[in-house]
């Protein structure tokens, strides 16, 4: 499993077991773009709880929400320096970096949430979470579930059933060349903007729509200025809490504390998201949004085939592992 290799990589560099003081207190700086009852928001409160207990305190954890630390747009760059000590990643934001990542962020590539498990909780998935440390020097420990994204619009004057009902939609997309492909793909005019601007572009009608999983339409409030919802499920959206490497290193005493607290956390977010999931289709319904069954199918096929016949975005692609990806779900 990726546990058990992440803890030998940390010590490959020179590191070995028990370096440094085993009565200094490390502290770790969290930021997250995610709102307060978001469950991955929940899930670092855990992680917190949890890893301090574990360390007697001798590890505290600082969480913070909102993106009050750094903006969504200086996070990833300050993981990178290591001026933030850990924060959630995504396939999205790495693609930018490592270009054959831009395959794991294509629309459909999963098909559900047990699709996406078997694959980043084998072989595979410890693959690709080893090799942004060889690539980028910052330690992703595991993969949460976000949800399944859908398509949340103000009134357009028409539902969104398939990819041709996009046309001319200003859909906000996060602003990474990844997000804005899937947003063009998807069929509508992708828009970047960042997520802390989102809820004030949708009321004055800056973007017309945007794509997020159901738990984050509820916890930043978007079913307030929004008037309906297909549900597309073009990605089973994930983040990846990731350390700085300065940081893991200073943390050597407490690898498997940290890894075990993740745990707990992973845990936590998955099955809260899933809960969500089962229960606000009718919460927004109750709200007055209009709730669409989009054609998945048709959407699907429009999407992935948009992915495959642009020949440079798959050039840095390992089709055969998308193809064993694509097996796994069948």
């Amino acid at each position: 499993m990726f546990f058990v290799a992440l803890s030998g990589m940390a010590f490959a560099n020179g590191q070995s077991e028990g370096t440094g003081s085993e009565d200094k207190v490390v502290t770790i700086k969290v930021n997250t773009i995610s709102v307060p009852n978001d469950a991955h928001t929940n899930a670092l409160y855990k992680f917190e709880e949890v890893l301090e207990e574990l360390t007697e305190g001798k590890v505290q954890v600082e969480v913070f929400h909102s993106a009050s630390l750094f903006s969504s747009e200086e996070e990833f760059a300050s993981l990178l320096q290591g001026n933030l000590d850990m924060a959630y990643v995504s396939a999205n934001t790495l693609a930018d970096y490592i270009p054959s990542f831009s395959m794991l962020t294509s629309g459909y590539i999963f098909k559900d949430y047990d699709h996406m498990r078997k694959v980043y909780d084998g072989e595979i998935g410890d693959k690709i979470l080893s090799s942004v440390q060889d690539e980028l020097g910052i330690v992703p420990i595991d993969v949460f579930y976000l949800g399944a994204r859908q398509i949340n619009l103000r009134d357009i004057g028409r539902v969104v059933k398939t990819p041709a009902d996009l046309k001319g939609v200003k859909l906000r997309m996060p602003n990474s060349a990844a997000w804005l492909f899937l947003g063009k793909a998807m069929g509508a005019s992708a828009t970047p903007l960042s997520f802390s601007e989102l809820y004030l572009a949708l009321k004055t009608g800056t973007v017309d729509g945007q794509d997020n999983p159901l738990p984050t339409v509820k916890n930043a409030k978007f079913y307030e200025v929004t008037k309906s919802i297909s549900l597309t499920n073009h990605v089973i959206d994930t983040v990846w809490p990731t350390i700085s490497e300065k940081k893991w290193k200073e943390l050597t005493p407490y690898h498997d504390e940290v890894i075990s607290a993740i745990e707990e956390a992973k845990q936590l977010c998955d099955s809260q998201n899933i809960e969500a999931e089962k229960s606000l289709v009718e919460f927004f319904r109750s709200e007055g949004l209009t709730v669409v069954e989009a054609d998945k199918e048709a959407f699907s096929s429009h999407v992935q085939g948009v992915y495959l016949n642009d020949k440079k975005m798959t050039s840095t692609w390992d089709l055969d592992l998308y193809e064993q990806i694509q097996n796994i779900g069948k």
